[in-house]
């Protein structure tokens, strides 16, 4: 076990995405996961019945227990839903820049509810996006960052472009939501742009994906693992956790996040 990633996100109580996802996607690399659960939910594969929120000082005290005793190689943060803990998280984030840290900035669950305040999406661009390694937004999340719609893949590099100019040092603009069989994501860094393009899985099992994704790459990093291998790697990882799905639900199911314990999977 090698990679301490500490995972700042809301719980689901379904267990396919949040904390719960994020936990198992590091453990299925060989990382080891702490967490500091910002957010309570009720959901299942049909969608977020109700938040209970988590008091901001409560967040900090987990984050900083766990870093005085464990430390961490990276920060990973999911489902951060009102302005002050954001600006908690960013606080803590910010006094140990020596740590890749990826920001999922999670606005919408799969079925629609909102998962992040209207007033609190300033607060993240300006606190957490500039202290971000890696920014994952997947395509409604970048039109909210940038403040204009992204229809193909040339307005993908553009807004992976602009985000990047905002303060984060790489972004990776995940394209699922786009039409088409070919799935592409944009991956915008210092060494420049590069695009990761594949057949779209046809499958209504993707809940957590961009949850497991964001984590899956955390845990590269925390394991010395360059930007882009850890990408390769949390890609290839996600598309056997998709097409391993186990048909769990009526909505949108959970993904297999064991999968690596079959063999020959992963490079």
């Amino acid at each position: 076990m090698k990679g301490r990633v500490l995972v700042v996100a809301g719980s689901d109580s379904g267990g396919g995405a949040g904390i719960q996802a994020d936990i198992k996607a590091i453990t299925a690399l060989g990382g080891f996961a702490m967490t500091a659960v910002s957010a309570l939910t009720a959901q299942n594969t049909l969608g977020v019945q109700e938040v209970f929120a988590v008091p901001v000082e409560f967040v900090t005290r987990q984050m900083l227990c766990v870093l005085d005793d464990l430390g961490a190689d990276a920060f990973k943060s999911g489902m951060l839903d009102r302005a002050d803990i954001i600006r908690a998280v960013a606080s803590v984030i910010r006094a140990r820049p020596d740590i890749p840290y990826v920001l999922d900035p999670v606005m919408v669950a799969k079925g629609g509810s909102r998962l992040l305040q209207d007033n609190a999406v300033d607060t993240l661009k300006r606190d957490l996006l500039p202290l971000a390694t890696l920014l994952t937004p997947n395509l409604p999340e970048a039109e909210v960052l940038v403040g204009r719609p992204i229809r193909n893949v040339d307005d993908m590099r553009r807004a992976a472009m602009e985000l990047r100019g905002a303060g984060a040092r790489a972004v990776l603009l995940k394209g699922g939501h786009l039409e088409g069989d070919v799935l592409t994501d944009v991956l915008v860094s210092e060494s420049g742009t590069e695009l990761f393009a594949g057949a779209r899985l046809q499958t209504r099992h993707t809940h957590g994906t961009g949850c497991t994704l964001a984590s899956a790459i955390a845990t590269g990093l925390a394991q010395g693992m360059g930007l882009h291998d850890s990408v390769v790697r949390a890609r290839t990882y996600l598309r056997a956790a998709i097409a391993a799905a186990p048909g769990y639900g009526a909505g949108a199911g959970p993904l297999d996040h064991g999968v690596t314990m079959r063999p020959d999977i992963l490079p």
